[in-house]
């Protein structure tokens, strides 16, 4: 059925996207600076103030937290699917370039030391990413460049400052002023540059930014060769024959689900506090924990004890730990494969049939988890890909996987009119690059979600919309869907369901139609929760973090979602059961009348 899109405002987000692909068509370097006019004609929901003096924080620090740190050097980004892609267009060593990593975004990275960061994209939504965010990066670091050195003299002064590597409060107030920031937005930087804050302005000082990207292919084919590049190497690391078992796919993180099943945060409890106690320097983190072992806050212990296992893990206290937790994972049958050549996507395959009911989560253990035993099925765990990377990644597992019982996805979204932390569930989701409109009957309800949120609220019944990317939306453009009742904005959902569309029918997803998968032969379940508010004036990301906070929404879904399909596979079994017991039934009646059957034929025979 043919559909009419949701009424829009979006001629400068196309031209913005047509100019840089456009330009990214070249084999030579493309220089940010000319994006910079169309960028800034965005009036970008994520970079409201980019034709302003006066540098904007929120987009800067958004774009900081999404590059690595060695950006300060950094004069050209490339981009590649694979190792292969690259060394065919000249980076023959990149394998042995630095590692990076960037805090705000999960992408494989990799530095050359010098001025080349090489970038590995997993689809289109990449490009829409990153290309957005280094014109947003450099617009602000011409900013500030451009504001300190009307100062005379500062940039020495900023460049000894680092060279001394000792606090300089005088200093570090006369660049907050030479900078035009607020005091808040002054911290802010400081949180995220630390003790490298002065080495940060030293550098902006010294020079203007002008980057430059090439991206090395990016046809259709190059992306769906790296998807089935990183599919083989799940399945060469995988001791089971996935065609052959039951799967539920589910698209989340790394850590949700396998600290649910596992206990290793229960079992190592005391470590964890011990190390909250002595080496986290997070006085509200450390008040948090108090209060909720007093009881005087209602969030739940469990949850925490995930926060901090995740915090132990990264630090370099927690070698010892990390080696622990991968050989009890591999013996409760929980299989890890990290990416390897290609974009960074961490799988996950458990074994239903594995899983001990004294160590999963005690708000799974109501359920009758012994009948798992006997279970074939296994969960297909996905670190959630980026944008139309979901399309690629469910198109190539359910060609090749077993039988799919169920799809869900729990990622972050922006909300139109709710709260940060609060869950979304749609049952509509319009999906920015087909142009369709998906109709779902969503496997979850608000109830089956609200009994385990502490902090927010769950609003079920939701219209979402998939955008190509979050600096790819503006106020007017968020405004006219918020008209049109959609409040759940983000990145995967609408891929998802093009994928599903072409599992269900024999042709490719189609565009500008409105789509039902309510007949789907899976479950779909799709929960967000959200980490931004778009329409809030400055108020994103680089504003705003979930930090523990996030961890209340991810588990809640996370239990929805597991005691959903808990709750299936266990049903299934007490139904085998079922069937067997009335087999053996009929067999023993059946035995009792061929033994009637035997007995006259002997009277018979005796009369």
């Amino acid at each position: 059925m043919k559909c009419t899109s949701p009424n829009r405002s979006e001629d400068e987000i196309k031209l913005y996207m047509r100019t840089y692909y456009s330009l990214l068509r070249t084999t030579e370097e493309v220089q940010i600076r000319t994006l910079e006019g169309t960028h800034v004609g965005t009036h970008s929901a994520l970079h409201l103030h980019a034709g302003d003096l006066e540098p904007d924080m929120s987009a800067f620090i958004y774009g900081s937290l999404r590059l690595p740190a060695c950006i300060r050097q950094v004069r050209l980004v490339v981009l590649g699917q694979t190792e292969e892609v690259f060394h065919r267009r000249g980076f023959t060593h990149i394998e042995d370039w630095d590692a990076v990593a960037a805090p705000g975004r999960r992408r494989r990275m990799l530095y050359d030391g010098a001025e080349t960061l090489a970038a590995f994209i997993g689809s289109i939504s990449d490009v829409d990413d990153i290309v957005p965010i280094l014109t947003a990066f450099q617009i602000e670091w011409n900013k500030m460049h451009t504001l300190i050195n009307l100062e005379t003299g500062l940039t020495e002064r900023l460049v000894a400052w680092a060279s001394a590597g000792v606090p300089d409060p005088a200093l570090d107030e006369e660049a907050r002023q030479a900078l035009r920031l607020s005091v808040e937005d002054w911290a802010r930087l400081h949180s995220i540059w630390r003790d490298r804050l002065a080495e940060w302005l030293a550098t902006i000082a010294g020079q203007r930014k002008r980057l430059a990207v090439r991206l090395l292919a990016g046809t259709y084919v190059d992306y769906r060769r790296a998807t089935q590049r990183w599919w083989s190497h799940v399945l060469r690391n995988v001791s089971l024959d996935l065609s052959q078992r039951s799967v539920y796919f589910v698209s989340s993180n790394t850590h949700s689900l396998v600290n649910m099943f596992t206990g290793f945060a229960q079992r190592h409890e005391k470590e964890l506090v011990d190390y909250l106690e002595t080496a986290v320097d997070d006085p509200t983190l450390q008040a948090e924990a108090q209060r909720i072992q007093r009881g005087e806050v209602p969030s739940n212990w469990s949850n925490f004890l995930y926060y901090l296992l995740k915090k132990y893990l990264a630090a370099p206290a927690g070698a010892t730990l990390r080696a622990e937790q991968q050989a009890y994972e591999a013996a409760a049958g929980i299989t890890r494969i990290p990416s390897r050549q290609t974009f960074d996507l961490e799988a996950q395959v458990i074994e239903l049939a594995n899983v001990n009911p004294a160590d999963v989560d005690p708000r799974l253990q109501d359920l009758p988890l012994d009948k798992l035993a006997a279970s074939d099925a296994v969960i297909l765990n996905i670190d959630y890909p980026l944008g139309f990377g979901a399309y690629h990644l469910l198109s190539r597992v359910v060609a090749s996987a077993g039988d799919l019982l169920g799809l869900y996805i729990i990622g972050k979204a922006a909300t139109l009119s709710a709260r940060i932390g609060d869950v979304l569930i749609p049952n509509v989701v319009y999906d920015e690059h087909s142009r369709n409109i998906y109709l779902l009957n969503n496997a979850f309800r608000a109830s089956d979600v609200s009994c385990y949120l502490v902090h927010g609220d769950v609003l079920d019944n939701q219209r979402a919309i998939t955008v190509y990317g979050t600096f790819l939306q503006n106020e007017a453009y968020m405004k006219n869907f918020l008209n049109e009742g959609y409040t759940d904005a983000e990145m995967e959902a609408g891929p998802y369901l093009s994928a599903v569309y072409e599992f269900i029918r024999p042709k490719r997803f189609p565009t500008d139609e409105m789509v039902n998968l309510s007949r789907a032969p899976f479950e779909i379940g799709v929960l967000h929760y959200a980490s931004d508010t778009p329409i809030s004036k400055g108020v994103n990301l680089g504003t705003q973090n979930l930090s523990y906070y996030g961890m209340d929404p991810t588990y809640a879904s996370t239990v929805a979602v597991l005691r959903r399909i808990l709750t299936l596979e266990t049903e299934k079994a007490i139904e085998r059961e079922g069937d067997k017991a009335i087999k053996r039934g009929n067999e023993k009646a059946i035995e009792r009348e061929n033994e009637k059957a035997i007995e006259r034929e002997n009277e018979k025979a005796i009369k």
